[in-house]
């Protein structure tokens, strides 16, 4: 049974990579972590893994473009849990795409996702917040989006630098609710993304990149998971509006 105590947290984009991590991170700590992804047979699986291993989870089948399903997800959970405590906006998307071939439908849906797709969750998990004077937002930006260029890539590159503006704009809007906003930067992670042929480095690519990093190898989920729980936890308490970039040591060592 849910314990007052025990911490709500929704994790979006959670059947895979860095979120996955992140849900299964969450629900290591005793937390109810309601997993949400447009990939349903993923989330559940998350769940499940969750289960087996002792822990608190659901799943809910959710499409960050919606702003009526964001409603419809923060009215029920906090309906049946009375509160949210924390949100870990994750889900995105990257379509490698030259600008030649970038539509504005192209554009539209990664701004609809990785940038709006935040903003919808947000703006329906606020006021709950608000009224309890507490809660804790993380959400994914990018390596992409704080100090890196990346070509054939500029609209994801666009959104992710819009997280930024996001996480600094609502932090500053929110804290005296007691309310903290904050931002991850992952570098090269290990994920089906990265390893997309299509969309991004693929395989080899990949442990090239690896090559280059300071610390010689690309990220696991895991390393990012562990940074999001500390941003959600008391040791974070007095932070706010800031995007951690956690890349190996890439982006010091390149620039």
């Amino acid at each position: 049974m849910n314990s007052q105590n025990q911490r709500i947290v929704i994790v979006t984009g959670a059947g895979i990579g860095i979120g996955r991590a992140a849900a299964k991170a969450f629900a290591a700590l005793g937390d109810h972590v309601v997993v949400t992804d447009i990939l349903e047979s993923e989330g559940e699986s998350a769940v499940r893994d969750i289960l087996i291993a002792g822990g608190s989870a659901e799943f809910r089948l959710y499409d960050v473009r919606s702003t009526e399903a964001a409603n419809r997800l923060v009215a029920d959970v906090e309906a049946r849990f009375g509160k949210i405590d924390v949100i870990v906006a994750n889900a995105g998307i990257a379509h490698r795409t030259p600008l030649g071939e970038l539509s504005d439908d192209k554009w539209d849906l990664t701004m609809d996702v990785d940038l709006k797709g935040i903003f919808r969750l947000v703006r329906a998990v606020v006021p709950g917040m608000r009224a309890r004077k507490s809660g804790s937002i993380i959400a994914l930006s990018s390596i992409m989006g704080v100090a890196y260029g990346w070509d054939e890539h500029v609209h994801y590159s666009a959104a992710k630098s819009g997280v930024v503006g996001l996480v600094r704009g609502l932090a500053v809007e929110l804290a005296r609710d007691g309310i903290r906003v904050n931002g991850i930067a992952p570098g090269y992670i290990r994920t089906a993304q990265l390893l997309s042929e299509e969309n991004s480095l693929g395989p080899a690519g990949a442990e090239k990149a690896a090559e280059f990093i300071p610390m010689g190898r690309l990220g696991e989920p895991e390393d990012i998971a562990d940074v999001i729980a500390f941003l959600a936890s008391k040791g974070a308490r007095y932070m706010t509006g800031q995007v951690l970039v956690v890349d190996g040591g890439l982006l010091v060592g390149r620039y």
